[in-house]
């Protein structure tokens, strides 16, 4: 599985960004697609996932700012990330989860995202 993961940037506190992540050589409808982040000192923590249904799960802290989807036609997952904080400063993982045997993970290479104040 190749994850490409963009869209990251610089953003204001109260603004938006979209990130976009684009998996390859994936039978798209066995994954499970997510974001996880990790912010410098921190642990990766959970952002956000939905299944091939549409089945998402959020972190409690982000859910009404954070949006996931996914396009099956094009392979692609989505983040559109409102109302943003200094605090959501972090490095943005794409992953997939294979839900058949054999399961597995794979990751994104990061996109860093930036809040300023």
């Amino acid at each position: 599985v190749q994850l490409q993961a963009s869209g990251g940037g610089v953003g204001q506190a109260g603004g938006s960004l979209r990130l976009s992540c684009a998996a390859s050589r994936v039978a798209y409808s066995n994954f499970i697609m997510g974001w996880y982040r990790q912010a410098p000192g921190k642990l990766r923590e959970l952002v956000a996932t939905v299944s091939s249904g549409g089945t998402t799960n959020y972190a409690d802290s982000l859910k009404g700012r954070f949006t996931i989807s996914r396009d099956n036609r094009e392979n692609t997952v989505y983040l559109q990330m409102n109302s943003l904080k200094p605090e959501d400063t972090a490095v943005y993982y794409c992953y997939a989860r294979r839900t058949v045997t054999p399961t597995f993970t794979s990751w994104g290479q990061g996109t860093q995202v930036t809040v300023s104040s």
